[in-house]
């Protein structure tokens, strides 16, 4: 009897080691890593060359990620490249206001004449400065019966431009790992400076239900308070309750909103879903990620789910002594997240 079973689980290794792949290949002579699962039709397409973005998950060849251009040619030479696929917003997330930040008890200001930090009239730094970066290095493809996946670096402290407006010396690691209908966003910071870093990083996924329009979504927002903001977007420091209903149609509501105290399982995770007749999306947070941007516009087919390791400009606010839930990662030491994405019904 063993050996009967032993011979036929043989053949069932093998067609699962087939089952996913991953490979470089390049598109338009642009570097692009493909991790895909032939069992669920699913295929991931990174640039890493374009701040490591993911921008097509594509589930039987329909695109659940945003991607307004005809081609990734076309991503690379957009004034506006950081509007699609799921960019990397550090080393903060969305706004810093007053033109630089503090931490501990230093003040640091941005200086936009080096072209690594965009800053509008409001004095508001917005997007970090890697959303774009060109300085990722790939450093393994690989794929066997469980997952595919793709690991890349970016070594912050070799770029004095970067650490000119951001003096920490640190380094990230991210990995894209596909498995069973599931997509997994591993984010590692490695500070190797000899001060403490404030980790006040995101992403910014912009996703849509294909062949469904924006009225017909509902959406599911996984929070208990919601993040006061001034006129230009910027937290205030004060929060009020979430009173949205469970499900909410966006046919008649519109996001550019931010939450916090998440509502989590028994593993500390927050699930967000948007969905559309039988079609769903759900994008998890694991526990660092302690704040989410929601942003659906009207008249847009897309949400964004973002998942923030704080409110936006939370390191001013901690040190004005109105935001307490800031994190750290301390000289020599890690901090590491994750969060998912799955899909069904497409």
């Amino acid at each position: 009897m063993k050996c009967y079973l032993l011979l036929f689980a043989l053949p069932v290794l093998s067609i699962a080691a087939n089952r996913y792949t991953a490979a470089k290949t390049t598109d338009r002579g642009i570097e692009v890593v493909r991790l895909a699962d032939s069992k669920r039709g699913v295929e991931l397409s990174i640039v890493p060359s374009a701040g490591n973005r993911a921008y097509e998950l594509k589930v039987h060849g329909k695109n659940v990620l945003y991607f307004p251009f005809a081609d990734l040619a076309a991503l690379k030479n957009s004034q506006k490249p950081a509007l699609n696929g799921i960019p990397f917003l550090a080393p903060w997330a969305n706004r810093i206001a007053g033109g630089g930040f503090w931490a501990g008890d230093k003040r640091y200001r941005f200086n936009s004449d080096l072209g690594t930090v965009r800053i509008d009239s409001d004095d508001i730094a917005i997007h970090g400065m890697l959303a774009a970066s060109p300085f990722w290095e790939v450093t393994d493809v690989s794929a066997n019966q469980d997952a595919a996946q793709v690991t890349s670096r970016l070594a912050f402290w070799k770029y004095p431009e970067l650490m000119a407006n951001w003096p920490f010396a640190h380094e990230y690691e991210m990995t894209y790992r596909l498995a069973d209908n599931v997509l997994e966003v591993v984010t590692t910071v490695r500070n190797v400076s000899v001060r403490p870093m404030p980790v006040v990083l995101g992403f910014h996924p912009y996703f849509n239900i294909p062949d469904a329009p924006r009225d017909a979504w509902t959406v599911h927002v996984a929070a208990r308070k919601h993040v006061e903001t001034d006129a230009h977007l910027v937290a205030t420091g004060q929060f009020t309750p979430n009173d949205l209903p469970d499900q909410i149609s966006l046919k008649a509501h519109s996001f550019d909103d931010g939450f916090t105290d998440l509502v989590r399982n028994e593993h500390g995770l927050a699930r967000f879903s948007v969905k559309a007749g039988d079609k769903e999306i759900h994008v998890i947070y694991g526990s660092k990620y302690q704040v989410a941007i929601v942003f659906a516009p009207p008249a847009q087919n897309f949400i964004c789910f973002e998942p923030m390791s704080a409110i936006t400009n939370g390191i001013n606010l901690a040190h004005e002594g109105k935001y307490s839930e800031l994190q750290t990662v301390a000289p020599g030491a890690e901090w590491r997240e994750s969060f998912w994405v799955s899909f069904k019904g497409f």
